[in-house]
């Protein structure tokens, strides 16, 4: 329990140090640009119209709502990670016995070899189960907290607070609303930590000998990378899944024109993807200018 209680307070400090830097990825994952592009340099130093970064978009909502500003969707969002620690805390502690019962087919009947792939194979199914069981619980707060962000593009004050939010979404949308844009997350969590998982088993089996020195920080150091790798590569499952999340909500910035009407996750997808928009948001420092697009100073976008 003390355990858990560190990860909560720690995770806490973690969501306020870092929401900034969500809110405004959220408003450039949705398209809304405020700001019109500058001529700056590029990592080679040459001359290029380059789009606002993180602190020129902070600067803008500071300037607009002050510095409270920068934390609007912040409530619903220490809700959701200190929920999501619970659960993931208590399917962990359960896990052994369910494993070794309901899902001993699965998992093989034999104990796993330490640093085997079926070590390997064991471990991730068992993570994958807590962090599924998280996400599925704590999403209905995770929606909230985006349209309590997008909120800020059509100046509207529709999500206020939690519970407010709450019976918003159900009175226009029902129980279903609460888990718009589940299915591209969970996707993309599950290959993000299969990918990271089996990767590192791959390099740390592989490439990396035992006689060598510093053989545990290496180690731990391809774990980190390959992560960084696998959410790289899942990314779009990431922005798709806020695009719905906020899609034909009633707010400006999940209608068009900053978003088109998609009857499905798929339908955004292929949107995205179609216009070259996969990896929009990805990055807040050296943004590019979308290629062959115009920008539009009055709704504040790129067409």
């Amino acid at each position: 329990m003390a355990d858990t209680c560190g990860q909560i307070l720690l995770g806490s400090g973690l969501t306020v140090l870092s929401h900034p830097l969500m809110y405004i990825k959220v408003l450039v994952q949705v398209g809304h640009e405020p700001l019109p592009p500058t001529l700056g340099r590029n990592l080679f130093g040459r001359q290029v119209y380059q789009l606002p970064g993180l602190f020129a978009y902070a600067k803008h909502i500071t300037k607009i709502d002050g510095k409270v500003g920068l934390f609007n969707g912040l409530a619903p969002r220490l809700c959701a990670g200190t929920i999501g620690t619970l659960v993931h805390s208590r399917v962990v502690q359960v896990g052994p016995a369910r494993f070794t019962g309901s899902y001993k087919g699965v998992l093989g009947s034999q104990k796993a070899e330490e640093g085997s792939l079926q070590q390997v194979v064991n471990e991730t199914t068992k993570e994958m189960i807590a962090r599924s069981c998280a996400t599925i619980v704590t999403h209905p707060f995770h929606v909230i907290t985006l349209r309590c962000m997008v909120q800020f593009i059509g100046r509207e004050t529709k999500y206020s607070g939690v519970f407010d939010s709450v019976i918003t979404v159900y009175r226009e949308e029902g129980v279903l609303g609460f888990f718009a844009g589940l299915i591209p997350r969970l996707l993309g969590d599950i290959l993000s930590l299969w990918i990271c998982n089996l990767l590192a088993h791959l390099i740390n089996t592989y490439a990396i000998d035992d006689s060598m020195s510093h053989t545990g920080e290496i180690k731990n150091c391809s774990q980190a990378v390959t992560g960084f790798f696998a959410s790289m590569l899942t990314y779009p499952f990431v922005l798709v899944s806020n695009l719905m999340a906020v899609n034909n909500c009633g707010l400006a910035g999940g209608l068009p024109p900053y978003a088109s009407v998609y009857p499905t996750w798929v339908d955004c997808w292929r949107h995205l993807s179609k216009e070259g928009n996969m990896s929009r948001g990805n990055s807040l420092f050296f943004r590019k200018l979308p290629a062959g697009k115009t920008y539009a100073l009055d709704q504040k976008r790129f067409f």
